[in-house]
């Protein structure tokens, strides 16, 4: 059954803030501080679980793998990037299927050639509006009571008009949520916003091309909600490569320029608390 935190936080229409996660130790982090919306982001799953850029590379087993892991080991709720659907139609018929039975709430596509590019990176190459448009119809049919957001990446190659005709054609196809993606200032954020009744959503990925706006202002603009796919991402890579410089030329395997999580309470939070549970009750 799919939970429905998120159909309720968006029909309550209040703005929130969901953070992506690229691995359960984000995913655990996350709940620890109270998120119940987690975002699973292609880019970021893809890179710490195989080493490999976003370049569909990774396929939909091993995706939908990832995705259900979090689901399983979060209590939030999970918005899932699916690329492109992970091919034809039929692949999106099956991809929306194994997401929603994974007990996603939310599955994203795109409107991407197969195999598609990071949203922030060149060289990225659209399919015609009519394939996307029967990409989405087949997602709705497909899925019993998970959100089907609609992407578009076609601000690089198409302006702001061909983005807009695009998003307009997947709104009335019947996504649910529309995500206008890779715009580059606040005035194409507003422009974007105003052109739909649906909730548009807001990707804030630091360092790619559209600028990272406080909740305050994503707010006023206009969105339903903001995902933040890199933030844990690069903020764990900048703590460890500083730990590690401090261990490659200190030898200091306690640096005091790091802030280290305790590990006590790590353990308990990954779930050794049940096992030593286990072992009281049953260990000879």
């Amino acid at each position: 059954m799919t939970d429905t935190r998120l159909h309720e936080k968006l029909a309550a229409r209040q703005f929130f803030v969901v953070p992506g996660v690229q691995d359960m130790i984000a995913a655990v982090m996350a709940d620890r501080v109270g998120f119940d919306i987690l975002y699973g982001s292609g880019y970021w799953l893809t890179a710490s679980a195989y080493g490999l850029p976003d370049a569909g590379i990774v396929t939909y087993t091993q995706m939908l793998d990832r995705m259900a892991t979090i689901r399983r080991t979060s209590k939030a709720a999970l918005i899932a990037d699916a690329d492109t659907g992970f091919g034809g139609l039929l692949n999106v018929h099956h991809t929306v299927k194994g997401y929603e039975a994974a007990g996603i709430s939310a599955i994203q596509i795109e409107d991407q050639e197969f195999p598609k590019k990071c949203g922030h990176t060149p060289f990225k190459r659209l399919i015609p509006i009519e394939d996307m448009v029967a990409k989405i119809r087949v997602a709705v049919e497909a899925r019993e009571s998970m959100l089907i957001i609609a992407r578009s990446d076609a601000r690089q190659s198409e302006g702001m008009d061909g983005l807009l005709r695009r998003l307009e054609a997947y709104a009335k196809a019947g996504a649910d949520i529309i995500f206008p993606e890779a715009l580059t200032s606040e005035e194409e954020m507003r422009t974007a916003c105003a052109a739909f009744e649906k909730p548009v959503m807001a990707n804030m990925a630091n360092g790619g091309l559209t600028p990272v706006l406080k909740a305050d202002v994503l707010r006023d603009v206009g969105y339903a909600f903001a995902i933040y796919p890199s933030l844990t991402s690069l903020a764990a890579a900048a703590a460890m490569e500083s730990a590690l410089v401090r261990l490659r030329d200190h030898g200091d395997g306690e640096p005091a320029e790091v802030t280290l999580f305790d590990f006590r309470t790590f353990s308990e939070l990954i779930g050794f608390q049940e096992v030593w549970d286990f072992e009281r009750a049953w260990a000879r």
